[in-house]
């Protein structure tokens, strides 16, 4: 049982002000794996006064020092990478040898990453007879999902506190324990009291009491498009910058001259990595009219060939959702799609087959998908795959951005020069062209209700800088 009573606030492991826990579950049994407290108003406070009181002083600290701390904690989780990799397994129900990867190795990756970029980094230049300088937002109020938490504080804290900005992170309270460990970490290193503090709680509570606070400059969320239209509606009234990072309904367009074979196994990987929970995921796969027979017989093989259990096992290849309330929105989604006419080609709603305990939902594909059909518009977060034909090219375009969301999308085709051209007509914020890998320094968000604002190299640095002109004789 895992239980951690504290936050970590002011450099110090203080009591909550409260006595409310919340109950964390393992993904793989749907037993309590622990417990966390559930923080108020008054945590928040004091985690946003903390932060405030340590900003002046760090926002002045030497680049090279806020960068060699950054490379303090990106050594610090490689030393405890296992166990964290191992606690999110567990969290989120992603696969352990995933989990290493990707869960822990890539938040160890950005750490180390904005410590080179930001020692590089122009933070002034000389325009005319002005002096542009870039100089940290402030205090930042970071809130985190649980999808791929470790991930995703690191995209939030690893730039703001290179930017020289303070931090209060609210990861969250579906997997909060990897959060716990960043902040032990954190304090080994030295890093200055109050730069970066700690609070977990329910967003509802503490953090629309952290987005609401006077004294906090920015807010940067990552989450559903529904909680993003909220924090800003409250950081309106503050006139506080937002950043955005939201759902998405990521279109596979499978272009009539592609690999079929090497594409659609592709695109159902894509959708099913981290059990569909993933908010990039190629989730809706659009082939020609012509090959849809062909399609679906390749999709229906590969999702049958995911092996669900224990994220643990070495043999697991599909993990389980991360809560209930995931486990019974996806087969709601699964079950709607059928009643809308939806072919039940792989999967279903049903219960898999030595699983009764645990958030299993068996890898899912459904074909002849209507575009505007529930499961084509909406934003699953589960091991389903929507199968949409269509019938020329600038069909595919029209299906591929009629949706409220602009994250991510793929395009496979033969002629790269076309593929590519089709790529630029889809309004997202990242395109993979014939399976174009992830690059870490290129910039991350979306379109549309998908969010704004940047994350990943030089991109999610700026995001946390202001700009200042100082104008001079010439």
């Amino acid at each position: 049982m895992l239980v951690r009573d504290k936050f970590y606030i002011g450099g110090q492991w203080v009591a909550p002000s409260g006595k409310e826990a919340i109950d964390v579950h393992n993904a793989g049994t749907g037993e309590v794996m622990g417990w966390v407290p559930a923080g108020g108003e008054k945590d928040a406070d004091v985690a946003v006064q903390a932060a405030r009181n340590a900003f002046d002083s760090w926002a002045a600290t030497p680049v090279e020092q806020r960068a060699e701390l950054l490379e303090k904690i990106s050594a610090g989780l490689k030393a405890r990478a296992d166990e964290v990799a191992r606690t999110i397994a567990h969290e989120v129900g992603m696969p352990l040898k995933l989990a290493n990867r990707i869960q822990v190795g890539l938040p160890i990756a950005n750490f180390a990453n904005y410590a080179k970029l930001v020692r590089s980094f122009k933070f002034e230049e000389r325009v005319g007879n002005s002096l542009v300088t870039r100089e940290p937002v402030g205090v930042v109020v970071a809130i985190t999902p649980w999808n791929y938490p470790l991930h995703q504080i690191a995209l939030k804290v690893a730039p703001a506190l290179a930017a020289g900005c303070t931090v209060v992170l609210k990861p969250s309270e579906v997997a909060p324990f990897n959060a716990f460990a960043l902040a032990e970490v954190i304090e080994a290193t030295g890093l200055p009291k109050g730069v970066f503090n700690l609070v977990t709680g329910f967003g509802q509570t503490v953090g629309e009491a952290l987005v609401r606070h006077p004294q906090v400059d920015m807010i940067s969320f990552t989450g559903s498009t529904r909680a993003g239209k909220r924090i800003s509606e409250l950081a309106a009234q503050g006139v506080k910058r937002v950043a955005l990072e939201l759902g998405g309904k990521s279109p596979s367009v499978i272009l009539d001259d592609a690999d079929l074979a090497l594409a659609v196994k592709s695109t159902v990987n894509g959708c099913y990595l981290n059990s569909g929970q993933t908010c990039t995921a190629l989730t809706r796969m659009l082939v020609p009219e012509s090959k849809y027979e062909e399609a679906k017989k390749i999709a229906a093989e590969v999702a049958n060939g995911f092996t669900l259990g224990d994220p643990l096992a070495e043999t697991t290849k599909l993990g389980p959702l991360a809560s209930a309330a995931q486990l019974e929105r996806v087969r709601a989604y699964i079950r709607k799609g059928v009643e809308e006419g939806a072919e039940l080609l792989a999967g279903g709603a049903d219960t898999p087959d030595g699983l009764p305990a645990g958030y299993f939902v068996k890898p899912t594909v459904l074909g002849r998908v209507k575009p505007g059909a529930t499961v084509e518009q909406e934003e699953i977060f589960g091991p389903v795959l929507s199968i949409v034909t269509y019938k020329d090219e600038e069909d595919a375009v029209r299906i591929a951005n009629d949706t409220p969301y602009g994250l991510a999308g793929a395009v496979w085709g033969k002629d790269e020069a076309r593929a590519q051209k089709v790529a630029r007509r889809i309004r997202a914020g990242q395109v993979d062209v014939n399976g174009g890998a992830f690059n870490m320094n290129a910039p991350f968000g979306g379109f549309k209700q998908s969010g704004h604002g940047r994350e990943a190299g030089t991109y999610g640095l700026e995001e946390f800088l202001e700009y200042k002109s100082l104008q001079l004789k010439q």
